[in-house]
């Protein structure tokens, strides 16, 4: 089957897609786009998320034929070009980012939450990141990035 879709912004078409083909594959193999990753391919983890029509799903439940004519943003997309989207600034500066499986994932779920709660507490932070596992950080650079980045995204209206 062929795929009709935008991604980060650009039509693009995928042919010989199998219809039991995930997106996260569709993603990673087919368009060439790493930044999310196949961890538990059972959207357990968090590590796939990305935005299919504006709302965060894991693209590992997500079979590549039901993405035809929708739009899907990844963790790449976020980025202006070489210009980092303040999000993912801030967990370079914050050290959130270690061995980065879990990254691209709590990235996409974190600019989600700053766009729906521009000041969000910390248990707001929290509840949205639930879904999203890292063995790593222990969570609090974590906490940290996404606060400094909703305190830049304030500053900066």
């Amino acid at each position: 089957m062929r795929v009709n879709c935008t991604i980060n912004g650009k039509d693009m078409e995928a042919d010989d897609v199998w219809e039991g083909e995930s997106l996260l594959y569709l993603l990673r193999e087919r368009m060439g786009l790493p930044g999310s990753k196949n961890a538990c391919e059972q959207g357990e983890c968090g590590s796939c998320t990305v935005y299919l029509d504006g709302v965060p799903a894991c693209a590992c439940l997500v079979a590549a034929g039901q993405v035809e004519g929708r739009e899907i943003r990844t963790v790449e997309g976020l980025a202006e070009g070489d210009k980092l989207d303040p999000m993912q600034e801030a967990f370079v500066e914050c050290g959130a980012v270690q061995c980065g499986f879990c990254t691209p994932g709590l990235v996409v779920q974190a600019h989600d939450l700053i766009e729906r709660v521009p000041n969000p507490s910390d248990v707001e932070i929290r509840e949205s990141l639930a879904g999203n596992l890292c063995r790593c950080t222990g969570y609090e650079k974590i906490l940290d990035a996404v606060r400094l980045a909703a305190t830049r995204k304030a500053e900066a209206k």
